[in-house]
């Protein structure tokens, strides 16, 4: 069943539209939602209650369902208006929030309510349903604690039944209406007005506001003109939400701002604008915002940026090139700027171009990460040979005839940048040969544009293998072109002549994320009718990009998993351990945080703090970061819980480093798809942290779904505690179900590479 959250998905020719690819019951995602019930005399007090959401709590967007009575669809354009994620739904009563179906949280409010401060202590509430117990006249003249049914509720609908709704139905007292399931909330989470008799100020710690009765009532001022900030018209709600300081919520920012800009042109607006559908991948709506209102301008610089970038991601480079110099211009954003245009020039294979570009932003600023990555990665030969720089791949041997190489279409990570992502691509060609350097193989950067002279060089061997990884993604380094990684355009892939394989890559697209996939499905026709070999490297995978073909391609899809999970059998020499160190690794992964986290990350640090403090009563427990950003993990995890990990720089390892730490530990915790996919394929037990569907659709294939657990789990600490320590009770047994399970991909793996050797020859 689609969530109710989840846009319609777009059509081929709405520029205004992105699909959101929603797998939230592969991930355990949590979905939220804010909810009251109404009928047609309470909707304009329902108009405020949304302003005063947005306005106090601008970075929430979550899903705001209107129950009501039966009311016709016209009645709520007034509040769509004002919210880009309103459901509407038919009810009977306002319980009919405790039975809210496509939702796990359910924060109720009374219509007639108002927010003043910030809700992400009810947002990060796991258990029970939150309430605040009121004090209640009990007919005889004493009073009784109870739970209003009209006031604020906050309801995990998985410790909802029918005898819950029968109790909060019947009005018990607060100590028996729901047994062990209430949890009591601070009284500024739901304050009644009528408390501030006699023009008393409301209270500057009240976060919620209620109106039981008109509120305008005699003796009541402050308190209504509370509720009266909210009580404006479209324009001055949409411009008060953008003059908010900080960071709105995208969603919102794309929903309002654009009205206010065609009222009130701005140049900050417009670049607001832009960047908010940058962020949504809707790169030619930021550049049809952006370009009229910044023009050659050289007093801003910021904007010149921003539609550099964009028009970059739109494949159109020239445009691109020349707003970039723009920025460049300016001291403040001239780092940046010669970083992207380092990054084009590379693009275009214009290696020395990207290198001086790299150069230039390191004199504007000698401490720039971007530049400086840049800069490495340009230098020739010889300047990779200097005294005291870096030397590149070592070539003992001269290579081959072009016509007897193969081609690998792959992502090279370089420098600091993911383990992961260099271990992959050697593995790939492992499953080739056992001469996986420049001398067998031609490597040609996923991201770099397929031009004539990149065309030429593809059709000068004897085939092209594009994997592995997770490559159906589309903003990582987006472009028009192909609309996935890639950058080669259709009429460029249609001119390849030498047999093409497309070898264990992966859907790699976040729950709930917002994209495009016409011209996605358009350039993956085109791709799998091109090639000999389609394998995607989980069925997960398979699934997701069958959807997006023709029926008639649909059966070309096959495959392949990651060779990554087979390393036992094709790195030359290999053997099992003997004896393990007495270590767990941990991993997580911080790219697109959101998300992988929701609002659920301080409840998930906490988890892992009391996994990890069990874990360490008996073992040794380093971290494993994949790269720099990772180790975000270990210094949350000391300033918030007091633990300390050692830490394992695994991109600044060599490949076989990286395997031989993974064979030699007895279990790794991975957030990471490659986490898990490396050490598993050396052997070692694995348990994954799902933030992204890859990880669930690995473990279905081996059938081991019990070795994941959602990072939104309620118990995610008790339950990655129980199954760690029955990993490390019986580690020959875990071992032994590692090795069972990775058969089945080799025989897989094997079969493939028969078939391909019909069409590359011997490999």
């Amino acid at each position: 069943m689609t969530h109710p959250s989840a846009p319609a998905p777009a059509l081929p020719d709405d520029r205004s539209t992105a699909s959101a690819d929603d797998r939230s019951a592969v991930t355990g995602r949590r979905r939220i939602a804010f909810a009251v019930h109404s009928g047609p005399g309470t909707l304009p007090a329902v108009a405020t209650l949304l302003r005063s959401l947005a306005l106090t709590n601008p970075g929430v967007c979550e899903d705001f369902v209107v129950l009501h009575p039966g009311l016709p669809d016209a009645s709520f354009d007034a509040l769509r208006r004002l919210h880009p994620r309103l459901v509407t739904r038919r009810a009977d009563s306002r319980l009919d929030v405790l039975r809210l179906e496509g939702y796990d949280t359910v924060v109720a409010l009374s219509p007639t309510s108002v927010v003043l401060g910030d809700l992400g202590e009810l947002l990060r509430m796991r258990h029970g349903v939150g309430a605040v117990p009121q004090v209640l006249p009990d007919g005889e003249g004493g009073e009784r604690r109870a739970v209003r049914t009209d006031g604020l509720l906050v309801v995990q609908r998985a410790d909802v039944d029918d005898t819950v709704v029968a109790r909060l139905d019947g009005g018990s007292e607060a100590g028996s209406v729901l047994g062990g399931v209430l949890q009591p909330l601070d009284a500024r989470y739901d304050f009644p007005a009528r408390r501030l008799y006699d023009d008393m100020p409301v209270p500057a710690e009240v976060a919620v506001l209620r109106f039981p009765g008109p509120s305008d009532e005699p003796g009541h001022a402050p308190a209504a003109g509370a509720r009266r900030r909210f009580e404006q018209d479209d324009e001055e709600f949409r411009a008060a939400y953008c003059a908010l300081p900080g960071t709105g919520h995208p969603e919102l920012l794309a929903h309002l701002a654009p009205p206010l800009l065609q009222a009130r042109p701005s140049l900050g607006l417009a670049r607001t604008v832009a960047e908010v559908y940058r962020g949504q991948g809707r790169y030619d709506e930021a550049v049809d915002v952006l370009a009229p209102v910044v023009g050659d301008r050289l007093d801003a610089p910021r904007c010149q940026e921003t539609l550099g970038v964009c028009l970059m991601a739109l494949s159109r480079y020239e445009e691109a090139e020349a707003r970039l110099l723009l920025a460049a211009a300016s001291p403040d954003t001239a780092p940046r700027a010669f970083a992207q245009l380092a990054r084009l020039a590379w693009l275009c294979g214009r290696d020395t171009d990207a290198h001086a570009y790299a150069r230039a932003g390191l004199e504007a600023d000698p401490t720039d990460a971007g530049c400086h990555d840049w800069y490495l990665r340009t230098r020739t030969e010889d300047q990779r040979r200097e005294p005291g720089a870096e030397h590149g791949p070592v070539r003992e041997r001269e290579p081959v005839a072009a016509g007897e190489q193969l081609a690998h279409v792959a992502l090279f990570a370089e420098g600091r940048e993911n383990a992961g992502d260099k271990v992959l691509p050697e593995a790939v060609r492992l499953c080739f040969g056992t001469d996986t350097g420049p001398r067998a193989w031609y490597r040609q950067p996923v991201h770099r544009l397929v031009d004539e002279a990149a065309l030429d060089e593809l059709n000068a061997r004897r085939g092209v293998i594009v994997g592995g990884g997770g490559l159906f993604l589309p903003d990582t380094s987006p472009n028009a072109n192909s609309h996935w990684q890639w950058n080669i355009p259709d009429r460029v892939l249609a001119r390849l002549t030498v047999p093409l394989a497309v070898f264990a890559v992966g859907y790699n697209v976040f729950d709930g994320q917002l994209y495009r996939r016409s011209r996605f499905a358009e350039s993956l026709r085109t791709l799998v009718e091109r090639s000999e070999f389609f394998g995607l490297r989980n069925h997960g995978s398979i699934e997701r990009v069958r959807e997006l073909l023709p029926a008639g391609l649909r059966d070309r899809v096959r495959y392949q998993p990651c060779p990554t999970t087979v390393a036992r059998h094709l790195v030359p020499g290999w053997t099992d351990p003997v004896v393990r160190d007495d270590t767990v690794l941990v991993n997580c992964a911080y790219d697109r945080a959101g998300l992988r986290f929701g609002h659920d990350y301080g409840g998930f640090l906490a988890h892992m703090a009391t996994a990890l403090r069990g874990l360490r009563d008996r073992t040794g427990v380093r971290y494993a970061a994949h790269m720099p950003a990772d180790e975000r993990f270990v210094h949350d995890l000391r300033r918030e819980h007091g633990i300390s990990l050692p830490v394992e720089q695994l991109y600044d390892m060599t490949n076989d480093g990286v395997r031989d730490l993974f064979r030699r530990s007895r279990l790794v915790i991975g957030m990471r798809g490659h986490a898990g996919m490396i050490p598993f394929g050396c052997g070692t037990p694995v348990l994954s942290l799902v933030s992204h569907p890859k990880l669930a659709y690995f473990l279905s294939d081996i059938g081991r779904e019990e070795w994941g657990l959602s990072v939104h789990d309620r118990d995610l600490g008790a339950r990655l505690l129980e199954r760690a320590t029955a990993v490390l009770d019986d580690h020959p047994a875990a071992v032994a179900e590692v090795l069972d399970a990775q058969k089945l991909l080799w025989e897989t793996t094997r079969s493939n590479l028969d078939d391909l050797r019909e069409t590359f020859g011997p490999i």
